[in-house]
């Protein structure tokens, strides 16, 4: 029997917070796209969890109306994971910076995608360190200045769209802050996958990063879908365009791939979440793990 999708309306998800980015910030799109891909899978703020790690783009779980952890610089990942394997009948979305989750948490990144366990992370890539006062980050372009590199950065930039595919990621997809009905749709494509899924957004820093603005951005995106023959299942076709810069910068679907996730091979939870399932103790013994752990 076929389900029936019943679409949400995006103030299911309205919070009683307020955003405080800066006017114009990139993340505001990703806060609306978000929004706009739950409501369209129709997903209950009950059914998601956000995780989150610091950074200005870390804040995002607290603008939302849904489950949420503001967890530790670098940690997001990891977390997420904790809580996919303990209630995987939630949808994890992890949100984030570029500092966040390609610098300090780019361990936890990569071992998060080998495993393909079923989460979903937005990167929020705006090319500087913001709530520092903008420092260089993992993805500041070379010779670009800012607070940190003054004479020009040195270091080459990583790549996390050719990373995640290498490191196993199912399902790699970029986006841009100034076209977030197309995010969402690349963030509902995300959620609604089986297996790792990452969303690298251009989220421009209106104050920080004078380089990467929505001007430069729109000056050269295009989408990829628009591309006569491309196709996201090949995936040397995907890492080839992953590695297109300058003139013409692809967003879009580059890669998806169906293929078992770790949550399968756990024979815990066969029986379902964990959450769920009952634990076998005694009153008694729960109450005294409980007092041990407050």
């Amino acid at each position: 029997m076929a389900t029936t999708l019943i679409q949400l309306p995006i103030g299911t998800y309205e919070s009683v917070v307020e955003p405080d980015w800066c006017p114009g910030c990139g993340d505001f799109g990703v806060l609306k796209a978000l929004k706009i891909a739950a409501g369209k899978l129709g997903i209950h703020p009950h059914e998601i969890v956000l995780v989150s790690g610091i950074g200005c783009s870390s804040n995002l779980p607290g603008f939302i109306h849904a489950y949420g952890v503001h967890s530790l610089h670098g940690r997001a990942v990891a977390v997420a994971e904790g809580v996919k394997l303990g209630n995987h009948a939630l949808h994890v979305v992890v949100t984030g910076g570029d500092g966040d989750g390609y610098g300090i948490g780019i361990g936890h990144f990569i071992h998060a995608m080998r495993r393909n366990i079923d989460i979903t992370y937005v990167v929020m890539n705006n090319q500087i360190y913001g709530l520092t006062t903008g420092q260089a980050s993992p993805t500041t372009m070379k010779e670009v200045r800012t607070k940190s590199t003054p004479r020009g950065n040195v270091e080459m930039p990583i790549n996390p769209l050719a990373l995640a595919m290498v490191a196993g990621a199912t399902y790699v997809a970029r986006a841009f802050s100034g076209e977030p009905d197309h995010m969402a749709d690349l963030i509902a494509g995300g959620i609604s996958h089986r297996g790792f899924a990452l969303i690298d957004v251009f989220s421009p820093c209106v104050t920080y990063n004078h380089i990467n603005t929505y001007p430069w951005f729109k000056q050269r995106v295009y989408k990829l879908e628009k591309e006569s023959g491309y196709d996201a299942s090949n995936a040397q076709q995907a890492l080839q365009k992953s590695f297109e810069w300058g003139d013409r910068i692809p967003l879009g679907l580059f890669f998806k791939d169906e293929q078992p996730i770790y949550e399968d091979s756990e024979p815990a939870l066969r029986k379902g979440p964990l959450a769920r399932q009952r634990l076998g103790l005694s009153q008694e013994v729960f109450d005294g793990l409980v007092g041990e752990m407050i």
